[in-house]
């Protein structure tokens, strides 16, 4: 049998038992993949090449963005920038057929791109705009629904951690370029998500009542530009060549640190410790995960599993848009049971040789790739931010899921426009350079 198949095998079915029996995904990963290579390496050799390959993976000067990212956005969610966003937010959908919801969407939109969370988005949210809508009569399961089916957008406008890990699998991926390429999706997404709002609340006649005045208006904008001012400092240094993704998480994190303690005064000297280390907790486990991938990434490049891969797709088909519509329904399909950073770790060495030989850029198959994940982070069984939005809304899972169903049908719709128009991903970094 051929080597790639049977390493294969050995991989899928390793993984597969050892996930049932509810081991560590790093673990898991690390485990099968010295596996696989057990029928061509001894034993020895196959701990020692997994150990080097930990070592050597997570020794990459980019994925220090990733822990000054994750307390940036730990200091903002804590450092009442939220309050601060959702009152611009209400603001811009004014009186609009369920403005609150509406309201919930853009404040999703930019709380997402500032702290490139979806669950620090939808509890940040969900907890604030949700009672507001509870005491104008909205019903708490569409609430809740649309506070869940626009929270992820974070995660496809920048600052993403995610596609700093993609950057890392796909070979050094500019982080500056993914960053520029996921505004686009990630404005359709929320687009997508207001219109199915405008609609559903027009017919059930949700309305704001409350209307700003001049001197509100202007106290609202004069307290949120601090916070739209991180965005053009970290995304407009990097873009523009003043500073790498790593030097601007690191600014992020300084520049969040002063608006809390000195401008808003929300979070406490005192309180710096635990944030500190709740991000490193945060950031442990998903550096192990990457180290471990990344013996898996070397037992697939080691033993062709990709190129197996390919051959059997290229084989059932040569039509590129059925095989990137397959490769969409895998990667929906893996995103309800895997979380976004495993299963971007994983699937992009299969992938991407695929695309790359199909003619498919990098950063577009980056970008459909992880807004195909983030709609995983909402369905279940394993949707984080599902959960997260179920809990802090108070509705149960399966009352909300009808109220998803229009949600998802606009996300669909726009992750085929993605996957399928280059240009949503391509434009804005062409504009730049990139491309």
């Amino acid at each position: 049998m051929n080597i790639a198949i049977t390493s294969g095998l050995i991989i899928l079915i390793t993984l597969t038992i050892m996930l049932i029996a509810g081991v560590p995904i790093a673990v898991a990963l690390g485990v099968s993949s010295i596996a696989a290579i057990l029928p061509v390496l001894n034993p020895n050799a196959a701990v020692l090449t997994g150990a080097q390959r930990i070592f050597g993976g997570i020794s990459v000067f980019s994925l220090l963005a990733i822990p000054f990212f994750i307390l940036a956005g730990n200091i903002m969610n804590k450092g009442g920038i939220a309050v601060r966003l959702i009152n611009l937010a209400k603001l811009l959908t004014g009186r609009t057929p369920g403005a609150l919801a509406q309201t919930n969407t853009v404040a999703n939109l930019l709380f997402g791109s500032i702290s490139g969370s979806g669950t620090a988005a939808a509890s940040a949210m969900g907890s604030i705009i949700g009672p507001i809508e509870r005491e104008e009569g909205y019903d708490p399961n569409f609430s809740a629904a649309a506070n869940i089916a626009t929270a992820p957008t974070g995660l496809l406008i920048p600052p993403s951690n995610v596609m700093i890990t993609f950057s890392l699998v796909s070979g050094g991926t500019s982080v500056a370029a993914l960053f520029m390429a996921g505004y686009i999706p990630g404005f359709l997404w929320g687009l997508a998500c207001m219109l199915v709002i405008f609609f559903m609340a027009k017919k059930r006649g949700y309305v704001m009542r409350h209307k700003f005045t001049a001197k509100e208006a202007g106290t609202i904008i004069v307290q949120a530009i601090p916070c739209l001012l991180l965005i053009l400092i970290v995304i407009g240094g990097i873009i523009t060549g003043i500073f790498t993704a790593t030097e601007g998480s690191v600014v992020a994190v300084v520049y969040s640190l002063i608006l809390s303690l000195v401008f808003y005064r929300s979070i406490k000297v005192s309180e710096i410790p635990s944030l500190l280390l709740e991000s490193a907790q945060m950031t442990g486990i998903i550096i192990f995960l990457i180290g471990c991938s990344s013996i898996m990434s070397w037992v697939m490049a080691f033993t062709n599993i990709p190129t197996a891969v390919s051959n059997a797709l290229l084989a059932l088909t040569g039509n590129k848009y059925v095989i990137l519509l397959i490769i969409n329904i895998l990667l929906l399909i893996v995103g309800t049971f895997m979380d976004m950073t495993p299963a971007c770790l994983i699937f992009t060495p299969i992938f991407l040789p695929i695309c790359n030989q199909l003619g498919v850029n990098t950063i577009h198959f980056g970008i459909f790739m992880i807004l195909n994940l983030c709609i995983g982070t909402i369905t279940p069984p394993v949707g984080t931010t599902l959960f997260v939005g179920v809990k802090v809304g108070g509705v149960k899972i399966e009352s909300v899921i009808k109220y998803l169903l229009p949600f998802f049908a606009a996300i669909m719709v726009v992750l085929l426009l993605v996957t399928y128009i280059p240009a949503f991903s391509l434009w804005l970094p062409g504009l730049l350079g990139y491309v």
